[in-house]
């Protein structure tokens, strides 16, 4: 997954300047004071104001911000009202009422996932290699921690300093976590993606996809004990042209299972 497009550092206001030169020095981002004098038409920022970092498209404003909030939105509606252990992606996991696996999420985005899985029971080592992506994430993170009613979940989600998934698994021993999650970006994003329409929008600005996914597998495949799951488009297909052991089907996704062994009842 490479970059495609320059992103710079943006201070909201110059409140936020301290932070956003932190930021920008932290991931070798250019930093500008302000947005006059930039070319708008190419430019995307991390903004930085006194409450969070956001991904802008600054010559596209009606696009609006991309941050991660695991407080609210989406993401509190589905932890009050999303079914529990009878998610699809509870199902794949393995999740059971007496065990909640380790999970390792190689490709971590924006968070979602792994905070359904938090919220579950779950034990998370989340690794992400776009440092743009990392930042919003890392950034959500520390918001919600401040949190109390979410701070537990967020305690078992362990974000690792910025790297390449294929670099951390290939040093993993075998059987390092019970379950070794995928979901990479597709380099042509399903029209009925997870993500909206504007982060869809912004993360084909920005990033060409993780078309070296199929080199993941057997590492994935190595580092866990019970299974690996890999979170697909529906149409999309098999990661490596693996066959899964089995398959849960959604309406726009399917979670491909590839089962070690048995999960422990």
């Amino acid at each position: 997954m490479c970059s495609k497009n320059k992103v710079i550092v943006l201070p909201a206001s110059p409140e936020g300047l301290p932070d956003a030169k932190a930021l920008a020095e932290e991931f070798a981002f250019p930093l500008k004071e302000s947005s006059e004098g930039l070319d708008l038409d190419t430019t995307l920022a991390l903004v930085v104001d006194q409450d969070k970092v956001s991904l802008e498209a600054l010559h596209e404003k009606k696009m609006g911000k991309v941050y991660v909030d695991f407080v609210h939105g989406p993401l509190a509606f589905r932890r009050l009202h999303g079914g529990g252990k009878g998610q699809a992606i509870a199902k794949a996991i393995g999740i059971k009422k007496q065990f909640k696996p380790t999970v390792l999420d190689a490709t971590a985005g924006l968070g979602r996932d792994a905070f359904i899985l938090a919220t579950l029971g779950c034990q998370l080592t989340l690794l992400e290699r776009s440092s743009v992506v990392y930042c919003l994430l890392r950034d959500g993170l520390r918001r919600a921690l401040q949190c109390q009613e979410i701070q537990s979940y967020i305690e078992q989600m362990t974000l690792q300093p910025l790297q390449d998934a294929k670099s951390f698994l290939s040093k993993c021993q075998s059987d390092s976590f019970d379950c070794v999650y995928l979901d990479p970006m597709f380099p042509h994003q399903d029209k009925k993606s997870a993500l909206s329409k504007k982060e869809m929008q912004l993360f084909q600005k920005l990033l060409d996809g993780d078309s070296d996914a199929d080199q993941l597998f057997s590492d994935a495949y190595n580092a866990a004990r019970y299974r690996v799951v890999v979170k697909r488009p529906r149409l999309a297909p098999l990661l490596a042209a693996k066959k899964p052991t089995l398959q849960l089907m959604g309406k726009a996704n399917r979670f491909d299972i590839y089962v070690k062994k048995g999960i422990p009842h």
